[in-house]
């Protein structure tokens, strides 16, 4: 397998290698997928405590009667290009 990196990543991996830590770059991006695979369930959490906190506003929003009542699909739609401006 051959993988392309940008100029700063073969730096950043040359750099690893220089430093004594890694023996060849394939070690690197071994260690890097590791750690990658190990911390993305923790990543994924934050994510989806973000999105509830996120939800909690607008359900709080709701709750204060600050919602806006939409009746029909155009009204929607109105709706999202208010937001894209």
């Amino acid at each position: 397998m051959h993988i392309s990196l940008t100029d700063e990543l073969e730096s950043r991996v040359k750099a690893k290698v220089d430093s004594g830590l890694y023996n060849n770059a394939s070690e690197v991006i071994r260690e890097a997928l590791r750690f990658m695979e190990t911390h993305e369930q923790w990543i994924n959490e934050v994510k989806l405590a973000q999105l509830r906190q996120q939800l909690k506003v607008g359900v709080d929003q709701l709750d204060r009667g600050e919602g806006i009542a939409i009746n029909s699909p155009a009204a929607l739609d109105a709706l999202f290009e208010d937001i894209k401006e």
